[in-house]
């Protein structure tokens, strides 16, 4: 028909669920170039590509609110661990751990190894170099990176075991600087590993107070999450409302067999905080952690699968347990030989995950660590296993709050404008799955499945998966942060 609107992709047939948590509707969407020209199209409508989306939902791209992709954005661009399960967007450079700025010829040092152990990708002195590289091999999805304080320790002090110094901490803070400059959206902790457990309140407020400077907000991996938690939620609030940043609580949990129940009252400390501070938090959908091997955990009962190994890359896959018996060594000493390595920690509640993930200002965050051998199994799941088995299967939440912790909230916390919603204006990021069937089908002995039930990916209106595969095409964009956005109070 003459004069009907044309668009470059329209999906046909499908359910909205448009990330605000609103009741879904039946609705064709059209996209034109990089943004939903319409939602509601007339049936005489035509594109360049139509897609049948009947009996299927579509909704935003999800946002990965925590992961560990900063080298993987450029060693492995078409993200296949991330887009063949919704992500369209992601944040990258948590637990204090950031690509740059850095340079180090070698295999990376201790907990720098998060972001994989092969030499020569810790080489961007500046921030701003990084995020060229990102812009000019535009991976498949789009970021929004955060400066690690770790990293920036890195870069400055010669030992780790104290404070920084006046001079150490003002030199960070300058790195800050940059890094805000050229599109960080704030500045991250991981307080409870080595090289920054030695930091003081001091130091990390500092950091803190000059990426709030640039309208940043700071995510923080906090210093204990064993018989210290509530000291260390504490801490956190504090550098929270003495900076003025909004705070994201990372990866929220209560770890070790002696805290399991503790939830509902951190998330009660967490829920008192909100009343005078900026505060959100995020979570992954599995009652085990992954990080680097730390020999101190290994104590009795704590089940301990090996991720990595450099020293012993044979060992990945493997037990500690049934290693340090082969070896006839005690389980400490055993993960002393495989260092350094990585390692998957089964020592959360089950009931503290669910309540954790039901709270309502909680977002999806993977957490993930795709330089691993064999990986957690969060890093190909996480968004399918919080939409089919939480939410179809054991009725957590619905459907439209599913979709809303995974798309909008993120979005209004890390101050992605038009990003999150399915409306017309915003830009196409979207994903269309089918809501009987996707599901998870990573597991901790097949790390690497693809999810089931995810029909199409779109990032900026181009296609970056579609059957269940990656296609592999260049539409992510390095995100910058609009400090007017958030969901408080």
């Amino acid at each position: 028909m003459a004069g009907a609107p044309a668009f470059d992709l329209l999906i046909r047939g499908g359910t909205v669920i448009d990330g605000t948590g609103a009741p879904r509707l039946r609705a064709d969407v059209g996209v034109t170039g990089d943004r939903i020209a319409a939602v509601g199209v007339p049936p005489e409508a035509s594109a360049k590509r139509v897609v049948s989306a009947a009996g299927k939902v579509v909704a935003p791209g999800f946002i990965d609110a925590h992961t560990h992709d900063d080298r993987a954005l450029l060693s492995h661009p078409a993200m296949a661990f991330k887009v063949t399960q919704g992500v369209t967007s992601l944040i990258a450079g948590n637990c204090g751990v950031s690509l740059a700025p850095y340079v180090c010829a070698g295999p990376p040092p201790a907990s720098l190894g998060l972001l994989g152990a092969d030499p020569g990708w810790f080489r961007f002195a500046r921030f701003a170099d990084y995020v060229a590289a990102l812009e000019l091999l535009q991976p498949s999805v789009n970021c929004g990176l955060l400066v690690g304080h770790t990293t920036l320790r890195y870069g400055v002090m010669d030992r780790f075991d104290r404070p920084a110094s006046a001079p150490e901490t003002e030199a960070m803070a300058e790195r800050v600087d940059e890094a805000m400059e050229a599109g960080a959206i704030g500045v991250s902790t991981g307080l409870d590993y080595a090289e920054a457990v030695g930091s003081s309140f001091e130091e990390v407020l500092a950091l803190v107070k000059r990426a709030r400077r640039h309208g940043g907000l700071y995510c923080s991996h906090h210093r204990n999450y064993f018989q210290h938690v509530e000291e260390a939620l504490q801490e956190l609030f504090r550098l929270a409302e003495t900076s003025g940043a909004p705070a994201i609580v990372s990866h929220h949990q209560v770890s070790g067999r002696d805290n399991h129940g503790k939830a509902p009252k951190t998330l009660a400390m967490i829920e008192a905080a909100r009343a005078h501070t900026p505060l959100g938090l995020d979570v992954y959908p599995y009652a085990a952690s992954s990080k680097t091997l730390d020999p101190e955990r290994a104590k009795a009962g704590v089940r301990i699968l090996i991720t990595w190994s450099s020293s012993h890359p044979e060992m990945a896959g493997r037990e500690l347990a049934e290693i340090a018996g082969e070896w006839q060594l005690s389980a400490k000493d055993a993960a002393e030989r495989l260092l350094p390595g990585g390692a998957i920690y089964f020592q959360l509640d089950e009931a503290d995950v669910r309540a954790i993930l039901k709270y309502p200002h909680t977002m999806i965050g993977s957490d993930g660590l795709p330089h691993d051998v064999f990986p957690h199994p969060r890093l190909w799941g996480t968004f399918p296993r919080v939409l089919g088995h939480y939410s179809r299967d054991e009725g957590l939440f619905p459907l439209e709050e599913a979709v809303r912790r995974m798309t909008s909230l993120p979005a209004a916390w890390f101050g992605l404008p038009d990003r999150g919603v399915v409306r017309r204006g915003a830009f196409a990021d979207l994903v269309v799955f089918d809501p009987e069937t996707v599901a998870d089908r990573s597991t901790f002995l097949k790390p690497t499945e693809p999810a089931a039930g995810i029909e199409m990916v779109i990032c900026n209106g181009r296609i970056t998966a579609e059957g269940g595969q990656a296609t592999g095409t260049g539409a992510g964009r390095v995100l910058r942060r609009d400090a007017s956005l958030t969901p408080w109070p």
